[in-house]
Order: structure tokens, then sequence, then C-alpha cells
């Protein structure tokens, strides 16, 4: 297949990488791309990848088979509807159902109409309503804007006044949630869906504050790990989680968008919280995760290509639960200085070969590119994903700390304890 790829980040990196290592040969063409994926495949602009008509357009003409669209403001845009009205199967919902992730309120409606198990929530407009809820709910305080917020738009406090001063600064763009604090592990799983049917991917763990210890401001993810191996002494083993995400969450809230004239195709993330062996649902995104994704792609064994395009045709029926690599898989984020507020970039990157030096390891980009000499510079704020393969999470560990160790970036930060957790 002829492949577009929208995004710019790690986790397109890792998709792109994924669909070039199926057996079939695939083309990916990836758009805007950064100078990793540049140096992996074809990068083309488009302009604006939320802009249906151009990505259209461009399938069109350059006979492509599938579009996957990798970030969530494309698709909360409609660019899927667009793309789909022009007959060009794409690997993502449309708007309508996008706002599983573009509303948090949306969400919560459509799990209560199917029953999904999930926190208690209010719904407020005005700093009376805040502050009520916030009372109601008592603390922790959860805190969340109702529409994307680019993975910093929750906060999770004890500090009354902090939940309010949060709740202000995102309620002028309309109505935000209070949300019942829960307790337990999260775990993220990963669903393809092709509006009636669902596969489940492998279980991941990422960890969204900056700082060692979970302490720290929230962030887009610093990092992750899978497969989640303490699932087993809670569940006996990861089939039996995973069946009853797919039947308690996953398959109810297809069918129930399904149900409403609204199907979702494309990648159902399910934010969970596991305490003992009760699953309740944080949030739903409708997309892959970052940095979830980085590490369940190279466990993957089923082609990828193959599963897109199935969910994006209505396929998945046919199509057997997708085989994963039991091995350990580590990804840690590293991040410019001022991350997550206001990161410093521009500043020289190195060191990217000798990391790639440490056996069973890659380098996913998310925010680079090359000055006109060709030296590499950071972008943005979450710079690269640097993961590693091992028989066990020790010596996974061990590799991703040893290469982001060769990596040079002044003011550089990453979490020194992403799988620590498990590699004892």
């Amino acid at each position: 297949m002829h492949i577009l790829v929208l995004g710019s980040g790690a986790r397109e990196h890792a998709i792109a990488d994924a669909l070039l290592a199926d057996p079939a040969g695939h083309r990916v063409d990836v758009s805007p791309g950064n100078a990793g994926i540049a140096a992996a495949t074809t990068v083309v602009q488009l302009g604006d990848i939320s802009d249906g008509d151009a990505v259209s357009s461009y399938a069109l003409e350059h006979g492509i088979d599938l579009v996957v669209v990798g970030p969530e403001a494309p698709l909360v845009a409609g660019v899927a509807d667009a793309v789909r009205e022009r007959g060009i199967p794409i690997f993502g919902p449309a708007r309508a159902a996008a706002q599983l992730e573009g509303s948090k309120a949306y969400a919560k409606r459509i799990m209560s109409e199917a029953n999904v198990p999930t926190g208690r929530a209010v719904r407020a407009g005005t700093l009376a309503e805040v502050e009520s809820a916030l009372d109601l709910l008592g603390a922790p305080h959860v805190v969340k804007a109702d529409g994307l917020a680019a993975g910093k738009g929750v906060l999770v406090t004890e500090d009354r006044a902090a939940a309010l001063e949060h709740a202000v600064s995102h309620l002028e763009d309309g109505p935000i949630l209070i949300e019942e604090f829960l307790t337990g592990d999260e775990v993220s799983l990963f669903f393809l869906a092709d509006g009636h049917d669902v596969l489940p991917l492998s279980p991941a763990q990422d960890y969204k504050r900056l700082l060692d210890g979970d302490e720290g401001p929230n962030t887009g993810g610093m990092g992750a790990y899978s497969p989640v191996s303490w699932l087993v002494d809670r569940f006996g083993d990861e089939h039996a989680f995973v069946e009853r995400v797919l039947t308690e969450v996953a398959l109810p809230v297809v069918r129930q968008l399904e149900h409403e004239g609204t199907p979702f195709i494309g990648l159902l993330y399910c934010g969970l919280i596991v305490d003992g062996t009760d699953i309740r649902v944080i949030e739903f995104n409708a997309r892959f995760g970052d940095p979830e994704t980085q590490v369940v792609l190279p466990r993957l064994v089923t082609p990828l290509g193959d599963l897109l395009f199935a969910a994006a045709t209505g396929g998945l029926h046919a199509m057997r639960w997708p085989e994963f690599d039991d091995r350990a898989c580590v990804g840690v984020v590293l991040a410019s200085s001022g991350y997550p507020g206001a990161p410093i970039t521009g500043r020289p990157l190195a060191g990217l070969d000798a990391a790639l030096q440490v056996p069973e390891t890659r380098i996913d980009h998310a925010a680079t590119a090359r000055d006109d000499s060709g030296a590499l510079l950071a972008t943005g704020g979450r710079v690269l994903t640097v993961v590693a393969q091992g028989d066990d999470f020790a010596e996974a560990r061990s590799r991703v700390y040893q290469a982001i160790d060769r990596i040079t970036l002044e003011g550089g930060q990453h979490r020194t304890d992403i799988a620590a957790r498990v590699a004892s």
C-alpha cells in the first residue's frame, strides 16, 4: 500500500517505522514529519493537516491507499470526514465521534449511556459552580478542561486554591469538569475500531508527571513501558485483563456510538485506573497515545498496515487478535529546558548516533529539525523518545538509560525512574 501518515511527533515516527517494517513493503509518506522521520521515509508538506481538502487532494493525486491520522486536532477538526467523503480509506474517527476526546463532558455522557465504569463528574461553567463541585467531590481535586489541551488540561491537587486557579484559567474557553479522584494504578490500552468491532493492542503504562516519583506538573508524557507485567498478579494473565476491558469498556462505547449514528473508526485509547481488580475509565482519546505508542508498536508482530486498513474498511471481524513479542520495552522522553511551561527551543542536539550503538535501541523524534548546515536542533518541548527492548525490564531499562545518557541537549530533562517498579 501507499500510506499517508499525518503528524510530526514521536508517535508518528513510531507508526511510520512500524509500517515501513511490514513485509508487504509499504510506501509511507508523512506530513509534516520531522528530521528523524525525514531520514527514514518521504516527508511532504501539505500546509495544514487539519485541512480535509488538502489531505484529500494529495491522497487522490498520489494514489494513497490509506490515510493514518496521528494527532487529535485534525480529527476534532473533521479531517477524516472530508477524506472519507472522497472515498479514501482513513484510520481516524469522524468529527462527531472524535468528540470522545474533544469533549470530556461528551465522553462522560457516552460512558453513562453505555454503562461503562468511571468516576463521578460535575460540569461547571461558572466559578460558583466550580466551588460547589470541589466541595461536593472533595480532595484530592481533579480539574479537567473540557476540550483539547495538549496533555496539559488536567490538574490533580490537594490544594483547593490551586484547583480554583486552574479552573479559572480554562473557564474562559468554556465549561470544565470537576471529577472524583480515583485511586489505583493507571494503564493505557489501545483498541482498533471499525465502527462495529474492536481488536485490542497490548497494555502500557505511561508517566505523566515531569519529575521522578510522580512529582511536578502534568505533561504530555515523560515515558512508558510495555507490557504491564503486574497485571498478571491481579488478573491471572494479560489476556484476561484485556478481555475485561474489551467487554466492559471498548465494545460498549463503540456500539453506543454506532447506535447514535456516529461510528467510531480508528484508535480508541482507553485511559484506565486499576484498583485491585476494579477497572474504571479516566479518559478516552481518539488516536494513538504518546509515548505509549513508542513502546507498544515495537512489540507488535502482526503487520500494522493490515490492522489499520481492516479498521478503516470495516474488516476487523476477519482479523485475529494482534500478536506481540513478550519481551520488555521501555521508552524515556527527553524534553527541552522549561517544558512543559515555556520550553527553550533551537538548541543543538547531539549524540544520537552514539545512543543508537546501544543494542536494541531506537530513537523516535518528536520535535527536531536541521539548520542550514545540517546540524540537528530541538524545536519543541518533548524532543525525543529513546526506546529500548530487552529480555526483561532490567535489561531494557539499562539499555535505554545508557542510550539517553549519550545524548546531549543543553538544559535537557528526563525522568530516571521509568519502569523502575517492574525492573526489580
